[in-house]
């Protein structure tokens, strides 16, 4: 008996080709893409957004547990994803669905700002190793400390200290050869120490015993003291200076020959003692005279007040000359009269009025008023009549 079998053919299942849809793509896979695109860095984001790094990269992970504040987690999560030009509420909420994380109200246990322990950051990784997986494998780890140090750094500084070291111990060499005092040996001693018999109490044989004479007290004196020193020598300044004739000797004797010419050529009536008149003759005087009280400033041409004050009847004062005049002003201008020379003029205005800017120059005030008249003024006459009282 013949059995025919036959075996089926199992099909062929046929496997399409996945593309770039067909995987499940994370929110951190999306956001660093997007920050691979940009060129940034964790710590470039950190430093733009002033978020820490460790925030990003738990950000990133989908890891709420790394912060310590959970309720900055959604603003932290929607800053970085307006960043990353992604749309920030859709990022937060596939965070929140990734994350497993929920917003809180403020008065919940999950919205306070207790740390988590560590068992719970740990979550299922168990006792893995907190230094072996850091929670920011991003930074740089420490290195060590001679890491830092390059040999040929150290060989130019043992070179250099070498260096020094040698001219320091030279300079010092030099400097105690310096100060070093040898005594170089004789073979004969010297002939004092050679003559001198220790037996004969310092003194050779035969030989007289010096003895020390001591300076005398004028030798002191005169090395000390010269003698031209002792007494001083005087000479009386007058006596030469009173025999120069100043009509013969220097630069006055032109002058000096002139003026006895003209004393000699001078009329018979000039007598020996009689005064000679070598200037244009005395000096103008302005006086001010007040017949009845008046208030009156006198200004220099500076503008500085030489006088200010209220001058009682037969009151003076007496003007110096200078080369610019000085100014009055008179609250009572019929009260102030002017004495130059002894000749008075005025009064320096009406009576009742205020006279300003007078400029109390002779040219001015003899050109300006007339002589005072003693009759027209009973206070004046008065006031005049006690002056030449008073000079006689």
């Amino acid at each position: 008996m013949i059995l025919k079998g036959f075996k089926r053919k199992q099909a062929v299942e046929e496997v399409e080709p996945k593309g770039f849809d067909a995987y499940e793509l994370r929110l951190g896979d999306l956001m660093r893409g997007e920050r691979a695109t940009m060129g940034k860095s964790l710590l470039d984001v950190q430093r733009e957004l002033k978020i820490k790094a460790a925030y990003i990269a738990a950000i990133e992970n989908a890891d709420p547990s790394a912060f310590d504040t959970p309720g900055f987690i959604a603003g932290y999560v929607r800053s970085y994803a307006r960043y990353l030009g992604m749309d920030p509420d859709q990022a937060f909420a596939t965070f929140c669905k990734e994350s497993g994380f929920s917003t809180a109200h403020g008065m919940s246990a999950a919205a306070s700002s207790v740390r988590p322990t560590r068992e719970e950051r740990l979550g299922n990784r168990g006792d893995a190793d907190i230094f072996a997986t850091p929670a920011t494998p991003f930074a740089p780890g420490k290195d060590a400390f001679l890491s830092h140090v390059e040999p040929g750094a150290v060989g130019s500084v043992l070179v250099l200290v070498l260096l020094i070291g040698g001219l320091g111990f030279g300079a010092w060499t030099v400097l105690q050869e310096v100060q070093k005092v040898q005594f170089a040996p004789v073979e004969q001693a010297p002939v004092v120490v050679a003559d001198v018999d220790p037996l004969a109490g310092g003194a050779g044989a035969g030989d007289a015993v010096a003895v020390f004479t001591p300076p005398s007290t004028e030798a002191l004196d005169r090395l000390y003291r010269p003698q031209a020193l002792d007494v001083p020598v005087l000479v009386s300044r007058d006596g030469p200076i009173s025999t120069l004739d100043p009509a013969s000797i220097g630069s006055f004797a032109p002058e000096a020959a002139e003026f006895a010419t003209d004393l000699a050529a001078a009329p018979a009536d000039v007598t020996e003692g009689s005064p000679v008149r070598v200037t244009d003759g005395p000096v103008p005087e302005v006086q001010i005279v007040a017949v009845r009280p008046a208030w009156v400033r006198v200004r220099s041409a500076d503008g500085t007040v030489i006088y200010e004050g209220i001058m009682e009847a037969g009151a003076t004062y007496d003007l110096a000359q200078t080369e610019e005049p000085a100014t009055l002003r008179v609250g009572e201008s019929g009260a102030i009269y002017f004495a130059v020379n002894g000749v008075h003029y005025g009064p320096a205005g009406d009576t009742g009025t205020i006279t300003s800017n007078l400029a109390l120059s002779v040219d001015n005030l003899t050109t300006s008023y007339q002589v005072a008249d003693l009759s027209g003024d009973a206070d004046l006459a008065a006031v005049v009549n006690v002056a030449e009282v008073t000079t006689d």
